[in-house]
């Protein structure tokens, strides 16, 4: 039989929940999976923000369960969230959150709900998952670098005439294509974890499965290279924009996946408590993301696309392909990930390779934007501890 009291909490820890994603939709990853396009003025700011929010709902369905089961029990180690933590935590990250979307400056969204859990559950008397900090610290620490790395090398290649740009662009087509063929999906698998296209696919081939499973990923990439090239083939620009417009989108759908945990795994505890079904909790934060997108993302998205670089196609293709790799890879390893750090460090990459030194980007813009990411880690394990130690003060 539930609990009344459990119920209760799980009510309020709900609607917190609900605000957090509708923050997270209005902020990063409503804003920044489409920045790119429509700084390359491929897609308008309104289209763009409809778009984000089904690609990003779709992405929180199919793919958020990692990023939510690691948020809501594997930052802290020796307790389980309680729901006044759990609110407290999403309560404390949603207003730094929307704080950033009304300044105009993209606060991450990874570093403020990671580090509201992790103080609020410090409060609580638990214990640091230290192998899980240096796993998440790791990718954050290294994303500036292979995003921006990547981002420069393929904007750098795509300016030079060593290779034609059209085959460039097939080429990258065809490695975002094998991407997709292994991302792997709950629905796809009868048992525990998720298969991927390439996987079910290549089952059916009589080949050993690891065989099977590279020749469909072949195919799968064949098939997006030709359907590239054959949009190439009615105007190199009017390609590029179609192929930046479906790296958006993916990355848009990554972007669902991936942020929906940090709206609705601190909740997971209780889930658990009550019985509920994780998919269920899925479509509620994919619901969140999606109002999130449609009603304050546009703001985020000009801020982006205009006042951190001028893009275009070329550029805008570099700083999306790194950006969805590694949006992919954090995913997989169900890490949080800022959608924020992604993006802007690719622009960053692209920018400097486009216009040397400088590339466009506003340094103090970038500075400042560094700032809030770093007070916005520290500042949310601050005020989570010391929130939850005069609420439960209060409570006793």
């Amino acid at each position: 039989m539930v609990d009344i009291a459990t119920a209760g909490a799980f009510a309020v820890a709900a609607v917190a929940s609900l605000f957090m994603a509708w923050a997270i939709g209005a902020g990063s990853s409503g804003s920044t999976p489409f920045a790119p396009a429509v700084g390359a003025n491929a897609i308008s700011v309104m289209r763009a923000g409809f778009l984000v929010g089904l690609l990003g709902f779709s992405g929180a369905v199919l793919q958020g369960a990692n990023v939510s089961e690691a948020v809501g029990t594997e930052l802290i180690g020796g307790v389980t969230l309680s729901s006044t933590a759990a609110t407290l935590a999403l309560l404390i990250a949603a207003v730094l959150v929307a704080t950033g979307i009304f300044t105009g400056y993209p606060i991450a969204t990874a570093f403020t709900v990671t580090g509201a859990v992790i103080g609020t559950g410090l409060a609580m008397g638990g214990d640091p998952a230290w192998a899980k900090y240096t796993e998440i610290a790791t990718l954050w620490v290294l994303t500036p670098f292979v995003g921006g790395s990547i981002a420069y090398a393929v904007a750098r290649a795509l300016r030079a005439d060593a290779i034609a740009e059209e085959h460039l662009v097939i080429g990258l087509a065809a490695i975002v294509g094998a991407i997709v063929a292994n991302i792997e999906f709950a629905i796809l698998s009868s048992g525990a974890g998720g298969a991927s296209i390439a996987q079910v696919s290549g089952s059916s081939l009589p080949v050993p499965a690891a065989a099977g499973t590279a020749v469909a990923t072949l195919l799968i990439a064949s098939l997006w290279a030709g359907a590239i090239a054959l949009d190439l083939g009615n105007g190199t620009e009017r390609g590029e924009r179609h192929f930046l417009l479906v790296l958006g989108g993916l990355v848009a759908f990554s972007a669902g996946g991936s942020q929906v945990g940090l709206a609705i795994g601190p909740l997971i505890p209780l889930t658990n408590q009550l019985e509920l079904p994780l998919l269920a909790m899925l479509v509620g934060g994919g619901f969140g993301l999606l109002l999130g997108s449609w009603t304050g993302a546009p703001r985020m998205i000009k801020a982006i696309s205009q006042d951190y670089s001028s893009l275009g196609p070329r550029r805008s293709i570099a700083a999306l392909i790194p950006s969805f790799i590694i949006a992919q890879a954090a995913v997989f390893f169900g890490i949080p990930v800022s959608f924020n750090e992604i993006i802007v460090s690719a622009i960053i990459g692209s920018g400097y390779a486009a216009a040397g030194a400088g590339g466009g980007v506003s340094a103090r813009k970038m500075g400042l934007t560094v700032l809030a990411w770093i007070g916005s880690l520290a500042g949310s394990i601050v005020v989570g501890y010391v929130g939850y130690t005069a609420v439960s003060a209060l409570l006793l």
